[in-house]
């Protein structure tokens, strides 16, 4: 039986095997994952999600990297994330070693999904450091987030009318540099209005369960939402709201509609950094999530919390579809009623609320919900097209599963417009300038009413500061934009944090200074533990000079360097690196293994 299956059994034969958990391991187990653990006998398997207590205070990182621009502070996250993951989850990896069937790392959670048998995970949950074990449960791709038809009387695209959003393209902004995400069922990439509009290459598309390496979409549900968000004008009239954007995708439900919490905490990993690699920056602007607990209206479920927050923390927006329990209050799903999820309703063609989009409030907090509406009855969008066989095949759909792609997309219109626009700002011009419907003011069947992009622009346009960035690096001049201004707005490669090329007479990272620091010798004695390191810099004796870790260098007039001596270092570091006023190098180490200490140079020694 499939893994991701194996919870959804049903047991006919209740039994209560073997004695219950200790007080220890009550404390860590999630009750629901308790009351499985009490159908199984020891050596049953069963899928768990571990939860470590040692996480990373995301608030705390924030704070301290005030000063960094997006980009950098994206890498600062992710490294600290799978910093957390490597330094924590190896006592939990040993343990599981040769016993577990499957351990796959989470770090935007600090976790792990595993498949072990019942013993095993008991002992697990007596192990220090673990917050909880909880089971790695299943979401069914529901027939029921949209209604399909093949016809549709009103008039089409009207949706992008009544957002306004061809009056955006005529002042020049389509989406275009930005990138959405779509959490789904996959994307039919041979569809005319989606090919060219997919980034491409391997940070591009992921699929957790690895059934297909490149876009593939069976279901179709995907591909509909995508081509909302981004669908071009294959037949002559544009079908998507931001028509100029690229798209990326996680196929969240396997091919047979099933998508494990493990596996969609993998899909939200992933888009904070597609390419495995913090350096660069590719991540989305925003995630668009047509899915949730359908069968758990008016619960609140906070599993992917965390997750949300995190991507939010990197500034990428996070858009759910409200849901389709209407027209009773009461009915909002997670994870679209997380405090920190948009949740977007549906609208029909004359601006009444569609009958089975949600209501609120949300069961989370007891907030507004939704926090806005977008048009969700009879919507041309894209549909499959059988492996290219009918590559401009289109369909109309209803439900909140095509009216929160919209709004993403709205997102992605605003941050073409706005580049420098947060989050928060973001959200904050789509519901201050919606079109308030029904009763005055904000209520639980529209939020606070239907989108208005142009008005939105408009609200930016007053509210945002003027921001110049030329070359397009995503540093700007005015220091109003953001922590960290561009020295020069004329060339990419030129900004803080950049590169520097050495003794090239340019200053890349705009600290004052080109970097001319050159490690003239770095030996590592064995015999007596002694570490000798010189330098040189073109600004002599103004370099001012350490060895990092280790305490300022020595300046000699007569040599012309610097340097340094370390007695007592238990162990050959491996490399050394010298930083300055105008910046820092590094260097191997060579080790000596003669009986008296080698140098890189005398001077200064101390003992550490």
């Amino acid at each position: 039986m499939n893994n991701k299956k194996r919870i959804i059994l049903v047991v006919g034969l209740l039994v209560i095997l073997g004695a219950g958990p200790t007080a220890s391991q009550a404390q860590v187990i999630d009750p629901e994952l308790q009351s499985t653990l009490d159908l199984l006998s020891s050596d049953d398997p069963v899928d768990v999600l571990v939860l470590l207590s040692d996480q990373v205070d995301i608030k705390k990182l924030k704070e301290s990297n005030s000063n960094k621009s997006r980009s950098e502070f994206r890498t600062v996250l992710i490294n600290a994330l799978k910093t957390k993951k490597e330094k924590s989850q190896k006592t939990i990896k040993d343990l599981l070693k040769g016993k577990a069937i499957k351990v796959t790392s989470l770090w935007i959670v600090n976790g792990l999904a595993v498949t072990a048998t019942k013993s095993d995970i008991l002992k697990l949950a007596d192990q220090p450091g673990i917050e909880t074990i909880r089971l790695d449960g299943v979401i069914v791709q529901s027939d029921a987030a949209s209604a399909y038809s093949s016809v549709y009387t009103g008039t089409p695209e009207w949706n992008l009318t009544a957002i306004r959003a061809p009056q955006l393209w005529d002042l020049g902004y389509t989406g275009a540099g930005r990138v959405v995400a779509v959490m789904d069922t996959g994307v039919d990439a041979h569809h005319d209005d989606l090919a060219a509009r997919w980034r491409g290459g391997s940070n591009s598309w992921y699929d957790p369960h690895g059934e297909h390496a490149t876009p593939y979409d069976r279901d179709g549900h995907g591909t509909r939402v995508t081509g909302v968000m981004v669908g071009g004008d294959a037949t002559g009239t544009t079908i998507g709201v931001a028509p100029g954007a690229q798209w990326i995708a996680v196929k969240m439900f396997d091919d047979d509609g099933y998508a494990a919490y493990s596996d969609i905490h993998l899909g939200f990993q992933w888009l904070l950094d597609p390419d495995g690699d913090p350096r660069t920056d590719d991540t989305p602007d925003v995630i668009n999530n047509s899915w949730g607990y359908g069968q758990q209206a008016n619960t609140c479920l906070s599993e992917f919390q965390p997750d949300i927050q995190v991507l939010k923390a990197a500034e990428v927006a996070v858009v759910f579809a409200a849901g389709n329990g209407g027209p009773s209050p009461s009915t909002s799903e997670s994870p679209a009623n997380s405090p920190e999820s948009f949740a977007v309703g549906a609208t029909d063609d004359t601006g009444a609320i569609a009958a089975g989009s949600s209501r609120g409030p949300s069961a989370c907090d007891g907030a507004v919900y939704p926090e806005v509406v977008a048009p969700g009855v009879g919507i041309k969008t894209a549909d499959l097209t059988f492996g290219g066989v009918f590559p401009t095949e289109y369909i109309y759909v209803s439900g909140t599963s095509i009216a929160a792609p919209q709004v993403a997309a709205a997102m992605v219109l605003l941050r073409d417009a706005f580049p420098w626009a947060g989050v928060a700002d973001l959200e904050a011009a789509l519901q201050d300038t919606a079109l308030d419907l029904g009763a005055a003011g904000p209520d639980n069947d529209s939020g606070y009413g239907q989108i208005d992009v142009v008005q939105s622009y408009d609200q930016l346009d007053r509210t945002l500061p003027v921001c110049t960035d030329t070359d397009g690096d995503g540093y700007y001049l005015e220091a109003a934009c953001g922590p960290v201004q561009d020295c020069n707005d004329g060339d990419a490669t030129i900004h803080l944090g950049a590169a520097e090329i050495k003794h090239d007479t340019i200053d890349q990272d705009c600290n004052g200074f080109d970097l001319t620091i050159d490690i003239l010798g770095a030996v590592y004695a064995a015999s007596n533990g002694q570490l000798s390191v010189a330098a040189a810099s073109d600004l002599g004796k103004d370099a001012a000079l350490e060895l990092v870790g280790y305490g300022p260098m020595s300046w000699s007039r007569k040599k012309a360097r610097w340097s340094i001596s370390v007695g007592n270092v238990a162990t050959n570091p491996g490399t050394v690196t010298v930083a300055g006023v105008e910046g820092n190098t590094t260097m191997a180490t060579t080790v000596d293994t003669s009986s008296s200490s080698g140098g890189g140079g005398g001077g200064k020694s101390k003992k550490k």
